[in-house]
């Protein structure tokens, strides 16, 4: 469901919340529904790029909201749609913000393509639009990453690639006007850097290669719910019992709604007060950053 929604800058860091029965926190506080409603998440699932973090830069709050939940042994994975670096890149960026993180506490989208492709063929050959972090992160599904002039290539794979050449442009317009199948990590059209600063991700490089192509890639991360069908299969949980935190209302507040998750949306990335006006996706929830949930966290 879609909820009224109505919010307005603060005097300070925060901003007025408005939530399900029209109703407005004019002190951008939580009351006690609010409190009851968060409380009772038995998972939380959290953006990185924006959300946790700008480039190297550890948004304030996050680390507080991280030992929170490790206090209270409530689980949380951080889920991103930046294909760029793979699982175990991850693990060490956060591990060296101070974060008791493990594999299992990552799900990237270059994770879920080679799941999902390795499902649809075993073994299959890949042409791959992407960096080599995201190569090898396929390639441990038993996945063949092919090169430029190969022949037999089952996919094209595109991601945020940061290693872009013209080169693979040209190859991978050869391979899908070939007949290869067409599968991309994430739909975002921009990633967002420092300084209100955003550069081109996989859904701009996509559009690049299905004006030459006329073809159009699956895409396997936010919105679309093949992340939150791995995460039900490795913990069991139903989606009601899940919440997700991010910065963009296209891929992780629609990927809350069509999964069936409640919804908070920060605004330390994308999303801007004057955006969740004008969207037709409402978050059950809008705070200025992380570090508005330690109120009661």
């Amino acid at each position: 469901m879609v909820h009224e929604f109505g919010l307005s800058p603060d005097s300070g860091n925060r901003v007025k919340i408005v939530l399900n029965q029209n109703r407005t926190e004019s002190e951008g506080r939580f009351n006690q529904g609010h409190l009851e409603r968060l409380l009772d998440v038995k998972m939380f699932l959290l953006d990185l790029d924006g959300t946790v973090y700008l480039e190297d830069e550890l948004i304030p709050g996050v680390s507080d909201f991280i030992k929170s939940l490790t206090r209270r042994k409530i689980p949380f994975v951080f889920l991103t749609n930046n294909s760029s670096h793979n699982t175990k890149e991850y693990v060490e960026r956060l591990n060296s913000f101070g974060f008791p993180v493990q594999p299992e506490n990552v799900l990237t989208s270059g994770l879920v393509t080679g799941s999902f492709i390795s499902q649809k063929k075993p073994g299959a050959a890949l042409y791959v639009v992407g960096t080599d972090s995201l190569k090898e992160e396929l390639a441990s599904f038993n996945l063949k990453i092919h090169s430029h002039n190969s022949a037999g290539v089952d996919f094209v794979v595109a991601g945020f690639d940061t290693q872009l050449t013209y080169e693979k442009i040209l190859a991978a317009c050869m391979y899908l006007d070939s007949g290869a199948g067409f599968v991309a990590t994430n739909p975002d059209l921009v990633c967002p850097v420092k300084h209100g600063r955003f550069v081109p991700d996989c859904g701009s490089i996509c559009v690049m290669l299905k004006n030459a192509t006329g073809r159009e890639p699956i895409f396997m991360g936010k919105p679309h719910t093949f992340m939150v069908q791995h995460l039900r299969s490795r913990f069991g949980l139903p989606p009601s019992s899940m919440a997700i935190i991010g910065d963009r209302l296209t891929t992780d507040i629609a990927l809350g709604f069509n999964g069936g998750l409640t919804t908070i949306c920060v605004l330390s990335g994308e999303a801007t007060v004057e955006d969740i006006r004008k969207s037709p996706l409402k978050p059950d929830f809008v705070v200025h950053s992380i570090d508005q949930l330690n109120e009661i966290f």
